[in-house]
Protein backbone atom coordinates (compact mmCIF):
# COMPACT_ATOMS: atom_id res chain seq x y z
CA UNK A 1 0.00 0.00 0.00
CA UNK A 2 1.02 3.67 -1.15
CA UNK A 3 -0.06 6.58 1.06
CA UNK A 4 0.75 10.04 -0.33
CA UNK A 5 0.55 12.99 2.12
CA UNK A 6 2.16 16.15 2.32
CA UNK A 7 -0.40 18.15 0.22
CA UNK A 8 -2.12 21.59 0.30
CA UNK A 9 -2.82 25.51 -0.94
CA UNK A 10 0.29 27.24 -1.63
CA UNK A 11 1.20 30.26 -3.29
CA UNK A 12 3.11 30.63 -6.37
CA UNK A 13 7.11 30.78 -5.65
CA UNK A 14 6.29 28.56 -2.37
CA UNK A 15 7.47 25.06 -1.10
CA UNK A 16 5.76 22.29 -0.39
CA UNK A 17 7.33 18.07 0.41
CA UNK A 18 5.54 15.17 -0.65
CA UNK A 19 5.56 11.96 1.17
CA UNK A 20 4.99 8.84 0.26
CA UNK A 21 5.00 5.90 2.88
CA UNK A 22 4.29 2.32 1.77
CA UNK A 23 3.48 -1.23 3.90
CA UNK A 24 3.26 -4.53 2.47
CA UNK A 25 6.32 -3.56 0.24
CA UNK A 26 10.20 -4.90 0.34
CA UNK A 27 10.71 -0.87 -0.39
CA UNK A 28 14.22 -1.26 -1.08
CA UNK A 29 13.67 -3.71 -3.75
CA UNK A 30 11.14 -0.92 -5.70
CA UNK A 31 12.07 1.83 -7.76
CA UNK A 32 9.21 5.09 -6.95
CA UNK A 33 8.28 7.61 -8.59
CA UNK A 34 5.17 10.33 -8.52
CA UNK A 35 2.86 11.33 -11.51
CA UNK A 36 0.22 14.11 -11.56
CA UNK A 37 -3.28 14.24 -13.05
CA UNK A 38 -4.63 18.47 -13.40
CA UNK A 39 -7.87 18.92 -13.86
CA UNK A 40 -8.84 18.02 -17.30
CA UNK A 41 -5.54 16.65 -18.18
CA UNK A 42 -4.03 13.34 -18.59
CA UNK A 43 -2.28 11.91 -16.05
CA UNK A 44 1.49 13.04 -16.46
CA UNK A 45 5.08 11.57 -15.29
CA UNK A 46 6.89 14.08 -12.35
CA UNK A 47 10.24 11.90 -11.57
CA UNK A 48 11.07 8.73 -10.61
CA UNK A 49 14.20 7.41 -8.28
CA UNK A 50 15.90 3.78 -8.56
CA UNK A 51 15.73 1.24 -5.68
CA UNK A 52 19.20 2.37 -4.42
CA UNK A 53 18.79 6.08 -5.38
CA UNK A 54 21.41 6.69 -7.26
CA UNK A 55 18.91 6.83 -10.57
CA UNK A 56 16.42 9.88 -11.01
CA UNK A 57 14.80 11.00 -13.85
CA UNK A 58 12.33 14.24 -14.02
CA UNK A 59 9.74 15.78 -15.94
CA UNK A 60 11.13 18.62 -18.28
CA UNK A 61 8.34 20.60 -16.60
CA UNK A 62 9.83 20.19 -13.04
CA UNK A 63 13.62 19.80 -13.58
CA UNK A 64 15.48 21.87 -11.21
CA UNK A 65 12.53 22.50 -8.93
CA UNK A 66 11.45 19.48 -7.88
CA UNK A 67 13.66 16.82 -5.98
CA UNK A 68 12.79 13.00 -5.23
CA UNK A 69 14.58 11.17 -2.68
CA UNK A 70 13.83 7.97 -0.62
CA UNK A 71 14.81 6.65 3.12
CA UNK A 72 14.82 3.00 2.54
CA UNK A 73 15.17 2.96 6.44
CA UNK A 74 11.65 4.35 6.60
CA UNK A 75 10.49 2.85 3.62
CA UNK A 76 9.63 6.25 2.55
CA UNK A 77 10.06 8.96 -1.09
CA UNK A 78 9.46 12.09 -1.29
CA UNK A 79 8.87 14.68 -3.69
CA UNK A 80 10.35 18.10 -2.47
CA UNK A 81 8.76 21.00 -4.60
CA UNK A 82 10.12 24.34 -4.84
CA UNK A 83 9.43 27.28 -6.94
CA UNK A 84 5.87 26.61 -7.76
CA UNK A 85 3.77 27.61 -10.31
CA UNK A 86 0.26 27.37 -10.82
CA UNK A 87 0.44 24.90 -13.29
CA UNK A 88 1.89 22.62 -11.11
CA UNK A 89 -1.53 22.50 -9.14
CA UNK A 90 -2.70 18.61 -9.85
CA UNK A 91 -3.39 15.61 -7.84
CA UNK A 92 -0.07 13.43 -7.15
CA UNK A 93 0.42 10.21 -7.37
CA UNK A 94 2.79 8.10 -5.73
CA UNK A 95 3.96 4.80 -7.77
CA UNK A 96 6.16 1.88 -7.11
CA UNK A 97 7.71 -0.58 -9.16
CA UNK A 98 9.82 -3.60 -8.79
CA UNK A 99 11.77 -3.10 -11.80
CA UNK A 100 11.03 0.05 -13.97
CA UNK A 101 12.67 3.87 -13.74
CA UNK A 102 10.67 5.25 -16.79
CA UNK A 103 7.95 8.04 -18.11
CA UNK A 104 5.19 5.42 -18.81
CA UNK A 105 2.41 5.24 -16.13
CA UNK A 106 1.90 1.54 -17.73
CA UNK A 107 5.04 0.78 -16.48
CA UNK A 108 4.18 0.57 -12.88
CA UNK A 109 2.09 -1.95 -10.79
CA UNK A 110 1.30 0.05 -7.87
CA UNK A 111 -0.12 3.07 -7.27
CA UNK A 112 -1.34 5.01 -4.11
CA UNK A 113 -4.06 7.24 -3.42
CA UNK A 114 -3.22 11.39 -4.83
CA UNK A 115 -2.92 14.25 -2.45
CA UNK A 116 -3.52 17.52 -3.94
CA UNK A 117 -1.25 20.46 -4.61
CA UNK A 118 -3.10 23.25 -5.45
CA UNK A 119 -0.93 26.16 -6.02
CA UNK A 120 -2.81 30.10 -6.20
CA UNK A 121 -1.14 32.74 -8.37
Amino acid sequence: QLQASGGGLVQAGGSLRLSCATTGLSFSRYDMGWFRQAPGKEREFVAVISDNGRTTYYADSVKGRFTISRDNTKNTVYLQMNSLKPEDTAVYYCVADRDYVGRASGGYDYWGRGTLVTVSS
